[in-house]
């Protein structure tokens, strides 16, 4: 058996090398790329680094459209504008598809679901029901009850956790019962937790949201046999990486959740913005009352400072992967058919050729009339036909959630900075959760207490 898992091996490795030379030599018009190595490809280049600071090192050496092979896998990778819209415009169709993989077969429930679906009649019918049930405009206005009761009993947990002593508040996890509470409403009519002081206690929704999340949030990652088919003829069996990827759930729980704590690290650390944003909403807002969803049109720099932290820290830096269905062009670059396209949302939003002093966080940069999201330099939220449909729903939520706790509180850091270090997979997460000192504004003790 050694012997025939041996042959097999050196067959496969002979073959993958002719293949990769008669593709590097018969089509002479593909995107630049680096030397391959025979079998695993360019896998060994993507070892040091996070993924995207990986891709982003390989595209500032050999340009913005990149030609990679994840051993059998045919990868483009884009990150400038021109090049992003030109897979999402004139060959949106060819990319609309997404690549299929081992354990998505079981964890998609067969491709049906929609974020994973293939581009056909399903999908349709799935993003059509979705827009119209819960992401238009009568679909938000519908949530509306639901977001405001959440932002009370978020700021509730705050008051008591900044009453409990050392006045340090951890917000991650409050984060995500409450996002999660508010998506359980409205695709299931019920919240994920209803015990108010079950989410006050960390410990407690900490487990839960463990359980939660391994009950109902299955996806997939990599498989190596999907990289390696010959691993599939020997028996191996693979291994799978859960992460967060049931539709609804990760749209509006995982991802408005990291926003939120990237949103409250930045605000932290500049604290001429935190007091910018403070001002604007006490100037718009009287006294006596709480935000609401009406509000949002008056508050324009709160709306800068979201977007400013999208840019920044989205919470998807790699957008999910596409796969074109026929070949197609890119940048004047023959793309086969079959080949994986993942754009580089990160390098994009900081690249020096696109943005002004892009590592700095400036909300202002988006006041202007076009808001700084002209054409495709920003695009948090994907585009094209696989665009999120529920980015206005993740806007207002986050909008809502830090202008209140902006409103009802007076902020401090623990110690000199907020630890900004990124922990990057699926999703763009800090290192350290954020922590901070805060206390009940005096004018809003009293309606904190009734609400």
């Amino acid at each position: 058996m050694e012997k025939l898992y041996s042959h097999l091996a050196l067959v496969f490795s002979v073959f993958l090398l002719i293949k990769l030379v008669f593709v590097r030599f018969s089509r002479r018009n593909l995107p630049p790329s680096p030397l391959a190595l025979p079998v695993i490809g360019h896998l060994h280049l993507l070892k040091k680094k996070p993924l995207p600071q990986a891709l982003e090192t390989l595209s500032s050496k050999y340009g913005p459209v990149l030609h990679l092979q994840f051993g059998s896998k045919s990868v483009l990778v884009v990150s400038s504008p021109s090049a992003i819209e030109e897979c999402f415009t004139k060959n949106d169709i060819v990319f609309a598809n997404r690549p299929r993989s081992s354990v998505g077969d079981h964890f998609t429930y067969n491709y049906t679901a929609i974020t994973w679906a293939p581009y056909g009649h399903l999908w349709r019918s799935l993003r059509r029901f979705s827009v119209v049930e819960v992401f238009s405009s009568s679909g938000l206005r519908r949530s509306s009850s639901i977001l405001e009761n959440e932002i009370s009993r978020l700021l509730r947990l705050v008051l008591k956790q900044s009453r409990s002593g050392n006045q340090e508040v951890e917000l991650r996890i409050l984060f995500n019962i409450l996002t999660t509470n508010i998506t359980m409403m409205i695709v299931a009519g019920k919240p994920a937790i209803e015990d108010e002081a079950a989410a006050a206690d960390l410990g407690i929704a900490k487990e839960f949201l463990s359980e939660f999340k391994e009950k109902f949030f299955a996806g997939v990652a990599m498989d190596m046999r999907d990289l390696f088919p010959i691993l599939r003829l020997i028996g191996y069996k693979g291994r799978v990486e859960k992460i967060l990827s049931k539709v609804m759930l990760v749209a509006g729980v995982d991802t408005t959740a990291i926003t939120l704590e990237w949103a409250m690290s930045l605000l932290l650390n500049h604290p001429e913005a935190l007091k910018k944003l403070r001002a604007e909403i006490d100037d718009k807002i009287e006294d006596g009352r709480l935000l609401n969803e009406l509000d949002l049109v008056n508050l324009p720099y709160l709306a800068c400072v979201i977007h400013e932290t999208l840019r920044l820290y989205p919470p998807t830096p790699l957008l999910l992967p596409h796969l074109s269905s026929e070949s197609c062009t890119v940048g004047g670059y023959d793309i086969p058919q079959g080949t994986m396209l993942i754009v580089n949302a990160w390098a994009m939003h900081r690249d020096p050729k696109v943005w002004d002093e892009p590592s700095k966080f400036m909300p202002e940069r988006f006041e202007a009339a076009s808001g700084g999201r002209e054409g495709f330099k920003y695009i948090p939220f994907g585009s094209g036909r696989r665009a999120c449909p529920g980015a206005a729903m993740a806007v207002r939520t986050a909008s809502m959630f830090l202008g209140s706790l902006t409103r009802c509180f007076d902020w401090e850091k623990v110690g000199k900075e907020v630890d900004m270090s990124e922990q990057c997979g699926i999703s763009l997460t800090k290192a350290k959760p954020f922590v901070a000192k805060c206390r009940p504004r005096q004018n809003m003790i009293e309606m904190l207490s009734q609400s």
